[in-house]
C-alpha cells in the first residue's frame, strides 16, 4: 500500500523532502513505517521517543495501523522563544 509521508523541520532537513510517497505491506504499522525511515535516513534515529505522530492530521501512535493512502507525518520536537530569564 502507498502512505505519504510529510516532513517538517529537522526531518526535511535530514531526508531533502518535504514529502514523499513509501510503499509498506498492508497492515503496517507507524512504527514499521519510523523503522522503515530510519533504516533509509540513519540520521533520524536521535529522534526516536521525541516525537509526536500524526495520521491523517490527527495525533496518533506507534500502535496505529496504517490503510492505503494515509498521510502520515512525524513532528519532531520544537524549540525557541525566549526564556523568562532572557526576555529581560
Amino acid at each position: 500500500m502507498q502512505i505519504e509521508v510529510r516532513y517538517f523541520a529537522g526531518h526535511r532537513d535530514i531526508t531533502g523532502r518535504t514529502h514523499e510517497q513509501i510503499e509498506l505491506a498492508e497492515r503496517a504499522t507507524v512504527a514499521t513505517l519510523w523503522d522503515l525511515l530510519v533504516t533509509r535516513y540513519p540520521r533520524l534515529a536521535p529522534y526516536a521517543g521525541r516525537l509526536l505522530y500524526a495520521v491523517n492530521q490527527e495525533y496518533g501512535t506507534l500502535e496505529t495501523v496504517l490503510q492505503p493512502g494515509d498521510e502520515v507525518a512525524f513532528i519532531p520536537p520544537v524549540s525557541g522563544g525566549q526564556s523568562e530569564s532572557s526576555a529581560h
